[in-house]
């Protein structure tokens, strides 16, 4: 949703349009009901984008009543897309509500619009007072120093992956196939090309080998960055045994009724403010993460490649011959600490 509200931002600068505030949509996630307010700061975020969009809490009160024009901005790639295809219908109706553009180009954006989106990324979006004091108890609890480690695999990751896992327990297994709907796993071929492809996440286990392979010792305090419902967790904490997550370092009832939003933001502020950050998936958070860390000069950032670890058990590599192999798959990032998602960075040029 943090990227989501960037890309609004460039392209509202793009469009020349003023920004409404937006509502978040996060039945999709959580099930709840939080806003933007919940989250950040918005006095400061309007007036850090002052000078690059202007903002607004709310509709004005003669189109407020109105039902918002949908545009679809998911294929949309630059910026000629938007003022070909999304300013006539802008004009037309004078309010517009636009859908989240995974694919969106934001390096074949003009120079003023990568200021504007960038200045929202990395300058405008502030915890809540109350957010970030809850952030800042949680980061002193953590043992120092400390890895902060983004670990995705619940059920709903799985079933999304379509990629089916052998020596699940009972519950993870229907876990996911109560996740699955209608996204049925690949089969066969298909699903050695998917796996060997890397997309298939990372089991707790398998990301405890990768890190053994890569000389991280077992009693290094691990901060777990990760929502309810991780399976098989087991795998991990069995070999690394100081893991630490909000949850049990927050047992207060302010934080048990914390929205999956503002338990989210707490995540995002101990991964960036952490002595080191690893990631199991290549999400929109990691990637956040990452820029943030590059920003403020913490280096020591590492995605772990289920793509080597896929190729090298289909070639029946195992024990010593599989380390040795992770190693040298993660060596070049692992040593320079130089975190992979660095060239999908481009607001070095505008900031």
């Amino acid at each position: 949703m943090r990227r989501d509200l960037c890309d609004g931002v460039g392209i509202a600068r793009l469009l020349n349009a003023t920004l409404v505030l937006p509502k978040f949509e996060v039945a999709a996630y959580w099930n709840e009901s939080s806003g933007f307010a919940d989250v950040f700061d918005v006095e400061y975020f309007i007036r850090q984008m002052n000078g690059f969009v202007k903002v607004v809490k709310e509709l004005p009160s003669e189109i407020a009543s109105k039902e918002p024009f949908r545009v679809d901005c998911s294929k949309r790639r630059g910026q000629f897309d938007y003022i070909e295809s999304v300013l006539p219908s802008l004009l037309e109706h004078n309010y517009i509500s636009i859908t989240p553009a995974m694919s969106q180009r934001r390096d074949r954006y003009p120079l003023y619009a990568k200021a504007a989106l960038c200045q929202a990324c990395y300058s405008a979006l502030r915890l809540t007072r109350s957010l970030k004091k809850k952030a800042s108890e949680l980061l002193e609890a953590i043992p120092k120093p400390f890895l902060s480690l983004h670990l995705r695999f619940e059920p709903d990751m799985v079933a999304y992956s379509r990629c089916e896992y052998s020596a699940l327990s009972s519950a993870s297994i229907n876990a996911i196939e109560a996740a699955r709907g209608d996204r049925k796993p690949w089969t066969g071929e298909l699903a050695r090309i998917w796996r060997k492809r890397g997309r298939c996440p990372l089991t707790p286990n398998e990301t405890a080998l990768i890190l053994q392979a890569l000389s991280i010792p077992t009693n290094t305090n691990i901060y777990l960055a990760a929502g309810d419902g991780l399976m098989e967790l087991e795998g991990l904490t069995s070999v690394y045994t100081n893991v630490v997550t909000k949850s049990s370092l927050l047992t207060g009832e302010d934080f048990t009724s914390m929205h999956g939003n503002t338990k989210a933001a707490l995540d995002y502020h101990v991964s960036i403010n952490s002595d080191s950050y690893v990631a199991t998936y290549f999400g929109n958070m990691d990637k956040m993460v990452a820029a943030m860390r590059a920003l403020k000069g913490l280096y020591k950032t590492l995605f772990l490649s289920r793509r080597a670890f896929a190729e090298f058990t289909s070639q029946g590599f195992r024990g010593k011959d599989l380390m040795q192999a992770l190693w040298k798959a993660h060596r070049d990032d692992y040593v320079l600490g130089r975190g992979s998602a660095l060239p999908d960075c481009f607001c070095e040029f505008t900031l």
